[in-house]
């Protein structure tokens, strides 16, 4: 049965990304057919909203959206329009993969941890303040309700596809109430699963740890701002941003981003990589029964990466379309 999947191409070297990354996925005939909608600073100049109603109504209808790039800098009008995605569909769980690419060099090989961070609280609530000239303050909100699902999310995650332990990552030896609440509340859905494992980390030795011997993680469980760290450091051991992609999810809607930069430098040239666009939309098809048709792709991917096939950021001279073309001829 053929699925509706809301696309929003993004903004900048986002939208540039589509088409290649489409002719990829076309050439395995995917059950899929593309909506697309306007979300981001394009979406701004157009409607005067960087998220339309329109836009929710269509993720909220088809319950799978693919997202390249929503770009926010210091200074817009706006909120981010991932974070604002994340508020008012209240996909509270970000789920970041981190392994291997296959012909991507890295400084670890054989990784494979999937990162679960808390999408909807903490210090990037945004709850911020000028209190006089020169003091301003942050407000970091951490509920027990919203650590007590993360958590069970997480351990349920490890369940369904055969993970064996989880590792909270925290700061509670400063932020004793905030982070102390985190894991109060993670100790009790822990006991509730006695046949993953369990153990807690502050986050300063899980950095150093992931760097010394990352094989020693499966599930890593944290709030939003250790999540947004360790997910990039995470990139960085398996190859950069090219090897990295990630979802935003509940119990019934899940959201597929692209993690690059804005790169404005590359905009109009051609040589944007695919990559970080068309992983994402491999696990969307993976999300939607599709994992042979992902698996032959990624297979695809990296007998590319092997030819020597890449754009200019990962040591080549392909543009994004010569990419694309050589995937498909893989395929």
């Amino acid at each position: 049965m053929t699925r509706n999947v809301t696309l929003l191409p993004g903004d900048g070297i986002g939208r540039e990304l589509v088409d290649p990354v489409l002719r990829v996925l076309e050439a395995v005939h995917p059950e899929v057919t593309f909506e697309r909608a306007a979300a981001g600073r394009d979406a701004h100049r157009e409607t005067g909203e960087s998220l339309p109603a329109a836009t929710l109504d269509s993720i909220r209808r088809n319950r799978v959206a693919l997202a390249g790039k929503l770009l926010a800098r210091v200074g817009d009008p706006y909120p981010s329009p991932r974070w604002d995605l994340r508020r008012r569909l209240d996909l509270f769980a970000a789920v970041l993969p981190i392994r291997n690419l296959r012909g991507l060099p890295a400084r670890h090989h054989d990784v494979d941890i999937v990162v679960v961070r808390q999408a909807t609280e903490d210090i990037y609530a945004g709850l911020e303040d000028r209190i006089r000239d020169g003091i301003v303050a942050s407000i970091k909100v951490v509920t027990a309700a919203a650590s007590t699902r993360i958590t069970r999310f997480a351990f349920e995650w490890a369940r369904r596809y055969g993970r064996r332990h989880v590792t909270l990552v925290h700061k509670a030896n400063i932020m004793k109430i905030t982070d102390g609440l985190f894991i109060e509340t993670a100790e009790s859905v822990a006991a509730e699963y006695p046949d993953i494992g369990f153990r807690k980390m502050i986050v300063d030795a899980a950095c150093m740890q992931m760097m010394l011997r990352p094989s020693q993680f499966d599930v890593l469980l944290m709030g939003n701002l250790y999540g947004s760290i360790i997910s990039d450091l995470g990139a960085g051991i398996v190859g950069g941003i090219s090897a990295s992609f990630g979802a935003c999810l509940n119990e019934d809607i899940a959201v597929f981003e692209a993690l690059h930069g804005d790169a404005p430098h590359l905009e109009g040239t051609g040589k944007a990589n695919p990559l970080p666009l068309l992983l994402p939309a491999l696990n969307m098809l993976e999300h939607l029964g599709e994992r042979d048709k992902a698996e032959r792709i990624r297979a695809a991917v990296g007998r590319t990466l092997e030819r020597g096939v890449r754009t200019p950021d990962l040591g080549g001279s392909a543009t994004a379309d010569e990419m694309a073309r050589t995937i498909v001829g893989e395929l």
